[in-house]
């Protein structure tokens, strides 16, 4: 039959009773050794923390394009219907050819003004 893995909670009992096997019987290089390793261990343990950047600030606008997805205009959000009539626009100026028309959603990155503080400390 195929052995048994030893499960955490058994192993770490074990490392604790030799621990405090350790413990009862301390000497003074195996203290200094056991302050020395804790020390290291702290250290190790202590990570610096990430720098969690905001999001990013995206908005919404219309995006007008033609059948090969060549953008033709853009519109804030709010003006859905001049997008349309830029559409009917289009379309009206092809009239040999059907060409396909369509909007679409588009997020853009919202790049913040560098700040007027800077100026005026410059002043």
């Amino acid at each position: 039959m195929a052995r048994k893995t030893p499960s955490r909670l058994e192993l770490r009992k074990q490392a604790e009773a030799a621990e405090s096997l350790e413990e009862s019987t301390p000497k003074k290089k195996t203290r200094k050794k056991a302050v020395a390793k804790k020390k290291t261990a702290k250290k190790k343990t202590a990570k610096k923390r990430a720098t969690v950047k905001a999001p990013e600030r995206k908005r919404l606008v219309w995006g007008v394009y033609n059948g090969s997805m060549k953008e033709e205009a853009r519109f804030p959000y709010d003006q859905r219907k001049a997008a349309e009539q830029k559409i009917e626009q289009l379309r009206a100026k092809v009239t040999k050819t059907k060409r396909l028309y369509f909007i679409q959603p588009i997020k853009e990155v919202i790049v913040d003004a560098p700040a007027d503080d800077e100026t005026e400390k410059k002043k």
